[in-house]
């Protein structure tokens, strides 16, 4: 679940970052009242956070729940 949430953060940090790339609108400060604010600060943080935890999935191995026999 954890792995679960962390992978959503990362999505929308992805798309913030889209949406700066493209439109230089940043969805994060706009909502939160600019970049420096401290609620944007602790935002960016969590999601820097959860996509640092997002490449511990690439180099786990994939256990299946279910039984291949």
């Amino acid at each position: 679940m954890f792995d679960k949430i962390c992978l959503i953060l990362a999505i929308i940090g992805g798309l913030n970052w889209g949406l700066v790339g493209l439109f230089e609108f940043d969805l994060v400060a706009w909502a939160f009242g600019g970049s420096t604010a401290i609620i944007s600060r602790i935002i960016y943080t969590v999601i820097a956070l959860a996509a640092i935890w997002c490449i511990s999935l690439l180099f786990r191995d994939r256990c299946s729940d279910s039984s291949s026999d």
